[in-house]
């Protein structure tokens, strides 16, 4: 029959869960402090008992300093984010003008010259400005996430691709003889909100983290080279699940099959750090966490026709998919289209509508809702399944691959085709009508377009949107 069914690592798509937590959270530092001198007769802390020490006004960091009553040492306390933003931060004068640059699109050779830094005074401010953005977030918007209940949500997913350089590490000669990849192409995962074009979440699916030394120490300790690749804890990571352990007599891999692994590995261990991970784990731990950040009943989640997507939806959503809670939207258009044709598509497709509507006495409603009308008729011969019977007798639908042209093209894309994977036979064609002329990607495209246009540190352009042109030049070879 030509089918298949691709098996994942539960395991290792549990530590891209976890990764994706860690990097996105911000554990407050906590000091150990000395609060007496030695003998002291105390032994209290200024927060158990902070009525044994002395108040002592604000050292110049706006920490607070407090004496002790009975040794009389003086301790300052770390102050919060609330109490200072500068704490143990130099050239913070740089940091409005550095977050200007940042977002507009000023590359770091540029920014360095004209603040006055040097690089890595750039990538310490960059990391700052950045925890300073995930305190915020865990501060004003996770907390009203987990009071929210959402009536439903129209979920917008999409990928970006850009290429990292593999660039040889310092120090690391050029081996003669060896070739290695001269770009990396990196996924970028994104999750918007259709309405409000709020994003849930951008995740990068490459971990900077992981180096050979853990792959050797969970290879020894799992024997990951002797498992399938669907119970490796390092799955994720795909071409360096496992490191190469030298053949036993009782194994089947010759020594020459070993050296060719130990040399690829040694050959990756030369050039930049981390490793990049198969996107559809880092897509799959998304879904999983805005499941779980998102309170709602009913689910509408567009993306494109991406193997990688449809699969992640899936496998996240699988009860609310059997429970009929969420609905999947495929969007398609001709990516060959030239803009000129593109937008002939979109004037030729508004002036049919307008003489639809005219022609069916509809020509004072408004678009939508004249496009709810159309699609609404289309719909009453048009389904998206196919009904059988089960050996006992029970009928019950499968998905048939069958796209409907959306009546309202798109100027830049021209015609649009929506396609619906789930189960639709207990919609009625009026509510599907009104879901299909809603389905749009402009959010995450418009975040796309935000990060190519705005917030970058790229020298040169990433991908532009429609694939004409590419660039592979990465500015600082840092892929953290």
């Amino acid at each position: 029959m030509g089918c298949y069914t691709k098996t994942f690592s539960n395991w290792s798509l549990a530590t891209e869960i976890e990764r994706l937590i860690r990097i996105n959270s911000v554990v407050p530092l906590e000091p150990d402090y000395e609060f007496h001198k030695d003998g002291c007769l105390s032994n209290d802390t200024y927060f158990d008992n902070p009525k044994t020490f002395y108040k002592r006004g604000k050292a110049s960091s706006n920490a607070q300093k407090v004496q002790c009553k009975s040794c009389g040492k003086y301790t300052n306390l770390l102050p919060n984010k609330s109490q200072s933003t500068t704490y143990a931060q130099k050239r913070n004068d740089i940091l409005p003008s550095f977050a200007e640059h940042l977002i507009n699109r000023v590359p770091v050779s540029s920014t360095c010259k004209i603040l006055g830094i040097g690089r890595s005074t750039y990538y310490s401010k960059l990391e700052w400005l950045y925890r300073c953005c995930l305190e915020f977030l865990e501060t004003h918007e996770t907390k009203q996430f987990a009071k929210m209940t959402f009536p439903r949500i129209w979920l917008n997913t999409d990928m970006m691709v850009y290429h990292l350089n593999n660039v040889r590490k310092k120090g690391q000669p050029r081996t003669k003889g060896t070739v290695s990849e001269k770009q990396l192409p990196t996924q970028t995962v994104v999750s918007t909100d259709s309405s409000s074009r709020y994003v849930f979440r951008a995740d990068v699916a490459y971990d900077w983290e992981i180096d050979f030394k853990q792959l050797e120490q969970n290879t020894e300790t799992y024997k990951d080279d002797h498992l399938p690749m669907e119970l490796r804890k390092n799955a994720k990571y795909t071409k360096y699940s496992y490191y190469p352990m030298e053949p036993t007599p009782n194994d089947t891999q010759s020594q020459n099959e070993y050296y060719l692994e130990m040399k690829e590995l040694q050959l990756r261990g030369k050039y930049v750090d981390g490793l990049h991970v198969n996107h559809t784990y880092t897509a799959m731990a998304q879904m999983f966490l805005i499941k779980d950040m998102v309170k709602t009943d009913k689910w509408r989640v567009l993306s494109d026709d991406d193997m990688v997507l449809k699969s992640a939806i899936k496998k996240a959503f699988s009860v609310e998919i059997q429970q009929g809670r969420l609905h999947h939207f495929i969007n398609t258009f001709d990516k060959t289209l030239s803009r000129e044709a593109a937008f002939q598509e979109f004037i030729d497709s508004n002036k049919y509508l307008r003489n639809w509507a005219e022609d069916n006495f509809l020509s004072e409603q408004s678009v939508y809702e004249v496009a709810v009308e159309y699609l609404k008729r289309r719909l009453a011969v048009h389904k998206f399944y196919e009904t059988k019977i089960a050996p006992d007798g029970t009928d019950y639908a499968v998905h048939k691959s069958n796209k409907i042209e959306h009546p309202i093209a798109m100027a830049d894309r021209g015609s649009r085709y929506i396609d619906v994977l789930t189960d639709t036979s207990k919609l009625s064609n009026e509510h599907l009508a009104r879901l299909i002329v809603r389905a749009n990607d402009n959010s995450v495209n418009a975040f796309l377009q935000e990060i190519r246009r705005s917030l970058s540190i790229l020298e040169r352009p990433l991908v532009t949107s429609r694939g004409d042109g590419k660039s592979y030049i990465y500015s600082n070879f840092n892929p953290k």
